[in-house]
């Protein structure tokens, strides 16, 4: 058993409070290898940003989860150096499976130093998402590890996440389910969804420059779930916005991105002025690095050190996240 106290990192808890109270949202970025994590790292120190590094199941079994874990422990000694370095304080860093679906995977996520976890029921009954959610929260409080749940189910492809249409979440449920389970977050459904085609072409509307504006989230739904459990915090999944700069990058360099539509990010600045105290960003990480990437070997064809491309890649995400952190989650100097 492995602490994630040992590791240098704390768990949500304190994190989402100051997050609620000055109307922010805690950046929860997913990554797959050592150029994202760095990238996540330099752009939060920079930023002064609290950040959730976040493990899929699809990622750790790509990177294996002894090399995550000690992943999460260089990202903490990195983030000091960097820190001292630039005369900046430390930032809080939590280690997070996301869409943990079972309990075996959470609880070994947890025994090898996870901080926080997430146990996705949603695709189960509602009873049996319950009898999951609490049976995975009981074992984490034990070792001090927070627990989100997730009631409603967001449409699209991530990883090993599949659905083929979004179930909003139902405001009537949240009271039974928060205090059924005693989970530490709520994941909701309000019109977010994972990938890069959030929607269909159809369902939106074109400005003047020709690009697709999508429907407006159910901010109605929201509101409703913030009356029911006020001051409990609320995440939301599948919050990519899909940057058509990205976007025609790839597409120029040899990409086949059809109608990729994502959510503008002044509605996700909008959520955090409720009580969205964690917004997961996934897919515009990987379309920046797909960009960088194709770019740099569209124009040296001849490349074959991974350094030479992963480097503008990486420079590329830590601009984003940096952009994410001051713009749209206003979590900068919240460290």
């Amino acid at each position: 058993m492995v602490s994630y106290k040992d590791l240098g990192l704390v768990n949500t808890r304190d994190m989402f409070a100051k997050a609620m109270k000055g109307g922010y949202a805690v950046p929860a970025y997913n990554f797959n290898n050592m150029e994202q994590i760095q990238a996540i790292i330099a752009a939060c120190v920079e930023t002064q940003s609290p950040v959730i590094l976040q493990v899929s199941s699809g990622a750790r079994k790509y990177a294996n989860q002894t090399l995550l874990r000690y992943m999460g422990q260089g990202a903490v000694e990195m983030m000091k150096d960097m820190a001292k370095e630039k005369g900046l304080k430390p930032i809080p860093i939590a280690l997070h499976l996301d869409h943990g679906d079972t309990f075996e995977l959470c609880k070994s996520c947890i025994e090898s130093g996870f901080s926080s976890v997430m146990i996705d029921g949603s695709h189960h009954p509602y009873e049996k998402n319950i009898e999951l959610t609490k049976q995975v929260v009981e074992y984490a409080h034990k070792y001090d590890v927070t627990v989100e749940g997730e009631l409603g189910v967001l449409a699209g492809i991530e990883d090993d996440v599949v659905a083929a249409k979004s179930t909003y979440t139902k405001p009537e449920e949240v009271i039974d389910f928060v205090g059924r389970t005693g989970v530490d977050s709520l994941a909701i459904s309000i019109g977010t969804s994972h990938g890069a085609n959030k929607f269909k072409p159809e369902q939106c509307t074109k400005n003047a420059d020709g690009i697709y504006i999508p429907p407006e989230l159910r901010f109605d739904i929201l509101e409703q779930i913030q009356e029911k459990i006020p001051d409990f915090p609320i995440v939301l999944h599948g919050s990519s916005s899909v940057p058509i700069e990205a976007v025609k990058i790839i597409n120029a360099h040899g990409g086949a991105l059809k109608n990729s539509i994502g959510i503008p990010e002044e509605q996700l600045r909008k959520a955090t002025t409720y009580n969205v105290c964690k917004v997961n960003i996934d897919s515009d990480g990987r379309l920046w690095m797909t960009a960088a990437i194709r770019k740099h070997f569209a124009e040296n064809p001849a490349e074959f050190d991974p350094r030479k491309y992963l480097g503008p890649a990486r420079q590329a995400l830590i601009e984003m996240y940096k952009h994410k952190n001051l713009n749209v989650l206003a979590s900068a100097g919240k460290a």
